[in-house]
């Protein structure tokens, strides 16, 4: 099962596009393009949907198995510090990103402000943190 080994870098590189299309697509919105911004906003969301589809995929077929962080003292701290807050906000802004997402569609523009203020950096830290713990793991870090 060695083609399982290649889960990582597709959840890293999926999370890194995630917060592409989303840095995008906060760009179009400043600039008042609406159709491109929802076409972005929507690719951020096949992305990241995609990811969560193959970190489970990637987890189940390990069955249990953890990966272990190799790094100590200060390393190992800020490691687990980016790993915690990364594993809380993914789950805070699932419910966020849909919330947002609908609103949006639905052209409900104030009440999409007002989510979205607040999914857009969260989003965006839990990427760009994402595809940090991929590093930390594999190339800074790797366990033996």
């Amino acid at each position: 099962m060695d083609w399982i080994r290649i889960f990582p870098v597709i959840n890293a590189s999926l999370n890194a596009l995630s917060g592409i299309f989303l840095l995008i697509a906060y760009v179009l919105i400043r600039q008042k393009r609406i159709q491109p911004h929802k076409r972005f906003m929507l690719a951020a969301c096949t992305t990241s949907i995609l990811f969560l589809i193959c970190y489970v995929t990637y987890h189940s077929l390990r069955h249990g198995v953890v990966t272990r962080f190799a790094g100590t003292g200060f390393w190992r701290t800020l490691y687990l510090t980016i790993l915690t807050t990364h594993t809380i906000l993914a789950i805070v802004i699932v419910p966020l990103a849909i919330i947002s997402v609908l609103n949006g569609l639905r052209m409900r523009v104030a009440k999409h402000r007002r989510v979205a203020k607040w999914t857009f950096p969260l989003w965006m830290y839990v990427s760009v943190t994402g595809v940090l713990v991929y590093f930390f793991l594999y190339h800074w870090f790797p366990s033996a």
